[in-house]
């Protein structure tokens, strides 16, 4: 009964007014910062943790440690098997989230408001003493070695792990987050602890809790979740800036479609210019059938199903990137055709209607991302990481305004740069070869 309510919770959940979304900022009686969306509407709260650092902390030769551990950490603690462990997060209706990623290892909380204590306790027992026993050990590898095993045949995985290595090269970038099978299999018990010693502390943790609990209470749930976490970690990496030479990259793969990845480098967002850089994303490879990139490639030619870019910000580097599949015979005038395009906008720039049709749609599907307890807190996670102030969501909309088309223009001569666009194609494509 209990599970029911909670799942029918999740589901009617509704997006509230960005006016409504008041975020306050508590300090624990322990010191542990957090941000809280109070709404009493509903007897459910939504956790989001995050550790700064993520798979990038991989100790030299130990790829795929953290990923590992993050997989480990729902199979089982202090006296419960996994089993057991699943059983005492059933009983409570409660449902947890582990997860890492080059950045972060991620935990992710719901829970009813009559079981937050004992949901509280058990996610505790799951962060503090995890069991990381040698069976539940072997199972969770074999899993992560049949994902890396359909990476292997994943043309689309393969361009981007192929782009990333040769983008970042030795930096944990470069890798797969996963490790390859050799690395995983040789991973000990020991390892694990150490990634989790690396990773898990609290010099590097931020929190956000949207729902039915009050700032008194939310201190007090801080307190009880992460006392007993190491002080501090790892240091965390160097910053790296992707190699993009503006060649041709080609992978020999058996399909008739073959997939492209390309990029050239990006911007920070704490740039000034970050916001006529999102509208200038948004104009030439954004979301619609109206974005320059999906007309001239898609429409006009049908050279692509599908086609788009976005702006990727990581906590040590930037880019631009864009993809698209398409027939091997199609290939070559597809990265002309793209090619064409950055040109021309780093040119010319963009159109008044253009720009129009973008603050429209950046503005209006914004309040949408709010719906519901658990994307709150997932978003106000996201911006504390990435230093966003906590009035953000009721200004953003009005820094997107505020860009003039002399602004985006600008920002396309800037940062535009055609010959810097470096491709990668994984495929059989006809009259594409790999550029020396």
């Amino acid at each position: 009964m209990i599970r029911a309510l909670l799942t029918a919770l999740l589901c009617v959940l509704a997006a509230p007014c960005l006016a409504e979304v008041k975020i306050q900022e508590v300090t624990s009686p322990g010191g542990i910062k957090a941000w809280l969306v109070e709404d009493h509407g509903i007897p459910f709260t939504a956790l989001e943790i995050r550790f700064r650092g993520g798979t990038s902390l991989d100790a030299p030769g130990k790829r795929g440690a953290t990923m590992l551990m993050a997989g480990l950490l729902e199979e089982g603690s202090g006296k419960l098997d996994s089993q057991g462990f699943a059983q005492a997060r059933e009983a409570l209706a409660a449902r947890f989230g582990f997860d890492a990623d080059a950045d972060s290892v991620s935990v992710s909380a719901q829970m009813l408001t009559e079981n937050r204590d004992a949901a509280v306790a058990l996610l505790h027992q799951a962060l503090t003493d995890p069991t990381f026993d040698q069976a539940s050990i072997d199972r969770v590898k074999g899993q992560i070695g049949s994902i890396i095993q359909a990476h292997a045949t994943d043309p689309q995985q393969i361009a981007s792990d192929r782009w990333s290595a040769a983008a970042f090269g030795d930096h944990p970038y470069g890798s797969s987050d996963l490790g390859t099978p050799e690395s995983v299999q040789a991973l000990t018990r020991d390892d694990i602890l150490a990634a989790k010693a690396a990773s898990m502390t609290r010099d590097r943790l931020f929190v956000s809790a949207a729902g039915d609990i009050t700032p008194a209470a939310l201190g007090q749930v801080l307190d009880r979740l992460f006392d007993g976490l190491p002080a501090t970690g790892a240091p965390q990496v160097a910053d790296v800036a992707p190699r993009l030479d503006g060649k041709v990259t080609v992978v020999p793969f058996d399909t008739p479609q073959s997939v492209v990845v390309f990029a050239q480098a990006g911007l920070r967002l704490t740039d000034k210019d970050y916001f006529a850089a999102a509208l200038l994303n948004q104009v030439v490879g954004g979301d619609g059938f109206s974005a320059r990139l999906m007309n001239e490639v898609r429409e006009k030619r049908g050279l692509t199903y599908g086609i788009s870019t976005h702006l990727v910000i990581l906590d040590h580097t930037d880019y631009w990137q864009g993809g698209f599949a398409s027939g091997n015979e199609k290939v070559a005038e597809a990265i002309k055709v793209v090619r064409q395009v950055w040109a021309e906008t780093a040119d010319k720039g963009v159109t008044e209607a253009e720009l129009t049709a973008a603050k429209t749609y950046m503005t209006g599907s914004y309040p949408l991302r709010f719906d519901g307890n658990d994307n709150i807190a997932g978003i106000l996670v996201g911006m504390q990481m990435v230093g966003l102030p906590a009035d953000y969501v009721t200004r953003r909309n009005g820094l997107i305004q505020a860009v003039t088309l002399a602004d985006v223009n600008r920002v396309a001569h800037r940062l535009m740069t055609p010959d810097k666009l470096t491709f990668t194609v994984v495929g059989h494509p006809d009259g594409v070869v790999s550029d020396p």
